[in-house]
C-alpha cells in the first residue's frame, strides 16, 4: 500500500469503524502488536489536555469536567457494561437507542465493540486469548496497549447477534465519532450560554476541560479495571480467575471496582452484593427503573451467596451463558 492510500485508509477507518483493508478474520489473526495509526487518538486526546495553559481555568469548567467523568462512567458502567455486554436489565428499543448514543460520548468506541470485547474477556478471563489480561500481558498492555492493537479493532457482529439485529446500533457502532461531535457541540454552546449569562468561561475553555480532560481521566479510570482489578484487591469467592474486590475502583468507577463479585455472577444488575459495598451504578438504575424507561433489573441467587467460601468456576461467557444473559425481557 503506498503512503497516499494508508493515509487515505486511516482518515476513512478513523470515520467508520467497519473499514478495514483485509477481512476482520484476518485481522483478528494478526499477532498483538502496537499500530501507530491507532495510537494517534490516544495522543491527540491526551494533548489536548494541555489546552489549559491557554485557556486556563475556572470553577465552572473544572466541575463541568468532573461531571461529566461521573455522568459517562455511569454511561459506561449502567449502559455499555450492564446493559449491552450483559443484558441485566430491559428496556424499549427506543431508550435503548438513546442509550447507545449516551455511550458513544464517552470516547470508548461503539456499543458492540464494547459489548463483543467484554464478552470476550469473560469466556477466556486470565487465559492467553483475553486480549486485556494484566496475568497475562502486564500492566501497561491491559491497560492501553490492546487497545491500539489493530488485531483487536474490528467487532465480531457474530459474538453480539442478540444487539447486530437493530441496524441503528449497527450504524452507531460504525460511526461512534458521532457521540464525540455531539459531545463537542455540546459543549461549545455551553461555553458560549455560560459566558452570554456573565459567567467567567469561555467555549474553548469548555472543550478543553469537559472534552480533553474529562474524557482523558474517563479512559483511565474506566482502564483500571482491565488492569488493576485482576491485581489488587481481595477475593471473596475462589474463581478460576484472578478477579478481585476493591473499595477504591468501585468509587472511582461507581461500583465496578466490586470485580470478583462480578466474576463470580455476571447476571446481576448489581456487583455490591452487599449493602455495604458502595455501587452506585446499580442505584442510579434501580432508581431509573421506577421511572418505567427501565425494567427486570437482574438480582444475585441466593445460591451465589451460599457459594463464599467454596471453589467455585466464575461465571464464563460461553455460549449458554450468553443464552442466559440476554433471556432478559426483549426489547419492545
Amino acid at each position: 500500500m503506498n503512503p497516499f492510500s494508508r493515509l487515505k485508509h486511516a482518515l476513512v477507518s478513523a470515520f467508520d469503524s467497519d473499514h478495514f483493508t483485509d477481512s476482520p478474520e484476518a485481522i483478528r489473526a494478526q499477532p498483538e502488536r502496537i499500530d501507530p495509526a491507532r495510537c494517534m487518538s490516544f495522543v491527540i486526546l491526551h494533548l489536548g489536555c494541555l489546552g489549559i495553559i491557554w485557556v486556563g481555568w475556572s470553577w465552572a469548567a473544572v466541575w463541568t469536567a468532573v461531571a461529566l467523568y461521573f455522568i459517562r462512567m455511569f454511561f459506561v458502567t449502567g449502559i455499555y457494561h450492564r446493559y449491552f455486554s450483559h443484558k441485566t436489565y430491559s428496556t424499549s428499543r427506543l431508550v435503548q437507542f438513546f442509550m447507545a448514543l449516551a455511550g458513544t460520548t464517552c470516547v470508548q468506541r461503539g456499543p458492540l465493540w464494547w459489548a463483543y470485547i467484554h464478552r470476550h474477556h469473560h469466556q477466556h478471563s486470565d487465559e492467553p486469548p483475553d486480549v486485556h489480561s494484566p496475568v497475562q500481558h502486564g500492566f501497561w498492555w491491559s491497560h492501553i496497549g490492546w487497545i491500539t492493537s489493530n488485531k483487536n479493532h474490528p467487532t465480531d457482529y457474530t459474538k453480539v447477534r442478540d444487539l447486530a439485529k437493530f441496524p441503528e446500533l449497527v450504524f452507531l457502532n460504525r460511526f461512534d465519532l458521532v457521540g464525540s461531535a455531539l459531545l463537542i457541540v455540546m459543549l461549545l454552546g455551553f461555553g458560549f450560554a455560560l459566558r452570554a449569562g456573565g459567567i467567567d468561561t469561555s467555549p474553548l475553555q469548555m472543550l478543553v476541560w469537559g472534552y480533553f480532560v474529562s474524557t482523558t481521566f474517563l479512559f483511565h479510570g474506566t482502564a483500571c479495571i482491565n488492569s488493576m482489578a485482576h491485581v489488587f484487591g481481595r477475593r471473596r469467592f475462589e474463581t478460576d480467575d484472578d478477579s478481585r474486590n476493591s473499595f477504591i475502583l468501585s468509587l472511582i468507577t461507581l461500583g465496578e471496582g466490586w470485580h470478583n463479585n462480578h466474576h463470580r455472577y455476571m447476571s446481576t444488575v448489581r456487583q455490591g452484593f452487599y449493602w455495604w459495598e458502595i455501587d452506585i451504578t446499580y442505584y442510579a438504575l434501580r432508581m431509573i427503573s421506577w421511572t418505567g424507561l427501565i425494567w427486570g433489573l437482574k438480582g444475585v441467587p441466593q445460591k451465589i451467596y451460599d457459594s463464599v467460601g467454596n471453589r467455585a468456576p466464575a461465571e464464563k461467557e460461553t455460549a449458554a451463558a450468553i443464552a442466559v444473559a440476554i433471556t432478559a425481557e426483549p426489547v419492545a
